[in-house]
C-alpha cells in the first residue's frame, strides 16, 4: 500500500489546466476500433476498455454533493463480452439520503453495409433502478444493438450527499484498459488521506492549486487541489487461487476524510489515533461493556470449573471448552457483540463477538491475562494499519497470555482445537484490545500449525492381477480440522465412506475405522482395506498409478507469472509412503524418476524418491510449504516445484509378466 502526497504547486489553472480539456469527446468512434477482433495485449480478453475517464468534485450549486462524471468507451471482442452492454452502478443510501444517476447518454455503434452505424439509448425507457436492501440500490440500463465487434460509448454523472466519504477509483477491472484516467477537485476545506493501493505504476501523477475553485454560496470561496492520476496498459484483474480478498491487490486510490475545516475558523478531526480507536473499542456499550456483562455471568462457574487445576494453561482449555460447547455461532460476523452477553447467554447463541467476547470473560474471570483482538477476515481485506478505519474490522478473537505464550482461541466452531483459528481469520495482523493500553497494538495472525497428511499405502500384487492391502491416513493440524468439518457436513460416518468410495475411483474400500474424531488434540487417523479396481486389457502387462489417493491433477498457478502474494493461509506437508509387493511372476518393466525441487530460502520442497529391491517397491513423496505466504518474486519457483509434482502424479509403474 502506498501513500500518495499531493504536491500542491502555486500556479493557476490557464497552466495546461483548462476545464474544456477534460477526457475525450463522446461519439468519436474510428474504423480501425470497430474493425479490430483481438486485444494483442491480451488475447483471452472477451472486451477491452478502449479509454476511460471520469472527473470528481464538490457541486457549486444545490446541495453541494459530490458529484462524478464518468465516460467509458468499451470494444466487445468475443461473445463472452457482450455482458459488457449491461451496466449496474451501485447506490448508497440510507433512512434520509441517497446517491443518484443524475444522467446518462450512451450508445452502440457498429459496421453496416460498410457504413459506421449509431443506435443511440433511450435514457427514459432504459434506465430503472432495483433494490437491493436497506443500504444500498442498483440502477441498471441495456445498450442497444450490442453484438460481437461493437463499440459501446457511454457517459453518465453521479451525484453523492455523502460528502465525507469521496469517491473512490479502481484503476483495474475485469476487463484490460488501454488507457484509464481519474481527476479529482477537493476544496481546502476538505482534508482526505489519500491511498494509492496496487502493484501498478501510475503514469500520471500531477496536482496544481486552482484559486476559489469552490464557491458554496455567501461569498464564500476556498481554493481547490486539482489532481489527474492516470495508468495505461492496465491489465485485467484476475483473482487467482490462494489469494485474500481482490480489495487487497487490485489497484485503486480509496480517501477518507482526515479534517473538515468550516469557513468560520471551526476544524473536525475525523481521523482518530490507535490510542483513542483502542480506548472507544475499551468502552464501547457493544464491545468492552459486553465483556464486563458476560464476566458477571460466567464468573461462578468459571471458578468452580478451574478451582482444582494450578496449571494456567489448562485453565484457559478447560475454559475454552466450556465456552465453544455451550454457545452455537449464528455465522454472523462483526466486531461488536449483536445480541449482547445476557441475551447470547440465554439463547446460547450469538455472532462472533457475542462469543468471544464472552470467551475474553470467561477467561478474565479466572484472572488469566485475556483480551479481546479485533481483525479483519481473509475475504474482507486487509486492514489500514497508519490510520485507524474502524470499519476494516469484521471479526473478534481472544488472546490469552501465559508467561512468554500468547495463544489466539476462536470458540465459534465446536471441532477447533485449543489455539488452532480458523483459516478466515490467517489476514496480516489484528489489533490487540488490552485492558491495559500501554499492551494494546498489532499483533501477527499466524498459523500455530500446518495443513499436515500422511498416506500410508501398503499393497501387494496376487496372482489374481489385483492389488490388495491396507491404507492408513493421519491428518494433523488444519487438515484434521477440514477433515472433521467435511464428515460432519456429510452428515456422520457412514455418508462419508460412501463419498470416499465414489471419489477413489481406482480403490475398492473395505474394514474402514475412523479414530480421534472427537479428541481434537490427535491427528484424525483413516484406517481401511483397499483393493484396486484397475481395468487389466493385456495379461502380460500392468499399469499403475501409484497416486491412487492425494494425487495432484493440475497446477493451481498457470499464469507464467504473479503480480500477487500467494498465501495459503497455512504451511502444507503432504506426505505419501508406498510399499508394493509383487510376485515372481513379473518384472518391472518402468518406474517414474526420482525427484528433488528445493525452494530458495528455505521455502519448501518436493522430494520423490522410488527403489525396487528384492519384488518390493518402496517409494516416498513429500511434498513441503513451509511458509504460509510467498511474494510474488518468489512464485515462479513455486509454480516450477507443482508442475514437478503434477507431472510425476501421472506417472505409471509398468509390471511385465515373465
Amino acid at each position: 500500500m502506498k501513500k500518495i502526497f499531493l504536491y500542491v504547486l502555486l500556479f493557476s489553472s490557464s497552466l495546461g489546466w483548462a476545464q474544456n480539456d477534460n477526457g475525450f469527446p463522446f461519439g468519436k468512434i474510428t474504423y480501425a476500433e470497430l474493425e479490430t477482433n483481438v486485444y494483442q495485449k491480451d488475447t483471452s480478453a472477451n472486451a477491452v476498455i478502449l479509454n476511460e475517464f471520469a472527473e470528481a468534485y464538490f457541486d457549486n450549486y444545490n446541495n453541494h454533493n459530490l458529484l462524478l462524471e464518468y465516460h467509458v468507451k468499451i470494444k466487445i471482442l468475443k461473445k463472452a463480452g457482450l455482458e459488457q452492454g449491461t451496466f449496474s452502478i451501485w447506490l448508497r443510501k440510507n433512512s434520509g439520503d441517497k446517491q443518484t444517476l443524475r444522467s446518462v447518454k450512451a450508445s452502440t455503434f457498429n459496421v453496416e453495409n460498410n457504413s459506421l452505424k449509431e443506435t443511440k439509448m433511450n435514457e427514459k425507457t432504459s434506465v430503472f433502478d432495483q433494490n437491493y436492501n436497506d443500504n444500498w440500490e442498483i440502477a441498471k440500463f441495456t445498450l442497444p444493438e450490442v453484438k460481437v465487434g461493437s463499440v459501446l460509448d457511454v457517459k453518465y454523472m453521479l451525484e453523492s450527499p455523502f460528502i465525507f466519504n469521496f469517491w473512490p477509483w479502481d484503476f483495474q477491472s475485469t476487463l484490460p484498459k488501454v488507457k484509464t484516467e481519474f481527476w479529482t477537485k477537493i476544496p481546502a476545506n476538505y482534508v482526505y488521506n489519500v491511498t494509492l493501493k496496487g502493484y501498478l505504476e501510475l503514469t500520471k501523477n500531477e496536482a496544481v492549486l486552482l484559486k476559489d475553485c469552490y464557491t458554496p454560496g455567501g461569498g464564500l470561496k476556498a481554493d481547490c487541489t486539482f489532481s489527474k492520476y492516470a495508468m495505461e496498459d492496465v491489465p485485467a484483474f484476475v483473482e487467482e487461487d490462494f489469494m485474500t480478498a481482490k480489495s487487497n491487490f487490485i489497484s485503486s486510490i480509496n480517501y477518507e476524510l482526515s479534517q473538515l475545516r468550516h469557513f468560520d475558523g471551526r476544524v473536525d478531526n475525523y481521523t482518530k489515533s490507535w490510542t483513542d480507536v483502542d480506548l472507544e473499542y475499551r468502552n464501547d456499550p457493544n464491545f468492552g461493556q459486553q465483556i464486563k456483562k458476560a464476566g458477571n455471568i460466567w464468573e461462578d462457574q468459571v471458578k468452580l470449573l478451574v478451582a482444582a487445576e494450578a496449571d494456567p494453561m489448562k485453565k484457559a482449555n478447560l475454559i475454552y471448552d466450556l465456552i465453544k460447547n455451550y454457545y452455537n455461532w449464528n455465522e454472523g460476523y462483526g466486531d461488536f457483540a449483536d445480541q449482547g452477553a445476557k441475551k447470547a447467554f440465554e439463547t446460547k447463541k450469538g455472532n462472533v463477538s457475542d462469543i468471544n467476547l464472552s470467551l475474553v470473560a470467561a477467561l478474565q474471570a479466572a484472572d488469566l491475562n485475556a483480551d479481546p483482538v479485533v481483525l479483519s477476515t481473509r475475504s474482507n481485506g486487509l486492514p489500514h494499519e497508519v490510520h485507524p478505519v474502524i470499519s476494516d474490522f469484521n471479526y473478534v478473537v481472544a488472546q490469552v497470555s501465559v508467561g512468554d505464550s500468547k495463544v489466539l482461541l476462536d470458540a465459534t466452531e465446536k471441532l477447533l482445537p485449543f489455539g488452532l483459528l480458523p483459516e478466515r481469520c490467517l489476514n496480516g495482523k489484528g489489533r490487540l484490545i488490552s485492558k491495559d493500553e500501554k499492551e494494546s497494538g498489532w499483533i501477527y495472525l499466524r498459523p500455530r500449525d500446518k495443513q499436515k497428511k500422511t498416506v500410508t499405502l501398503h499393497l501387494k500384487l496376487d496372482a489374481d492381477q489385483v492389488f490388495r492391502g491396507d491404507l492408513n491416513i493421519a491428518s494433523y493440524g488444519y487438515e484434521a480440522f477440514d477433515k472433521r468439518m467435511e464428515i460432519a457436513s456429510t452428515g456422520g460416518l457412514k455418508e462419508y465412506e460412501d463419498k470416499l468410495r465414489k471419489e477413489w475411483s481406482e480403490l475398492s474400500v473395505s474394514d474402514y475405522v475412523l479414530e480421534n474424531l472427537l479428541d481434537l488434540n490427535l491427528p484424525v487417523t483413516e484406517k481401511m482395506k483397499v483393493e484396486t479396481a484397475l481395468e487389466v486389457s493385456n495379461p502380460s502387462i500392468i499399469y499403475l498409478n501409484p497416486f491412487m489417493v492425494e494425487r495432484w491433477e493440475k497446477n493451481p498457478f498457470k499464469s507464467e507469472t504473479r503480480q500477487y502474494p500467494v498465501d495459503l493461509g497455512a504451511p502444507l506437508e503432504t506426505t505419501i509412503m508406498l510399499t508394493l509387493e509383487y510376485p515372481d511372476t513379473y518384472v518391472v518393466e518402468d518406474l517414474p524418476a526420482n525427484a528433488a525441487v528445493v525452494l530458495p530460502q528455505n521455502g519448501g520442497k518436493y522430494l520423490f524418491s522410488v527403489t525396487n529391491l528384492g519384488n518390493k517397491i518402496m517409494m516416498t513423496n513429500v511434498i513441503s510449504l513451509a511458509r504460509p505466504a510467498y511474494a510474488p518474486a518468489e512464485y515462479p519457483h513455486l509454480r516450477e516445484l507443482l508442475s514437478q509434482v503434477v507431472q510425476l502424479h501421472q506417472s505409471q509403474i509398468v509390471f511385465k509378466k515373465k
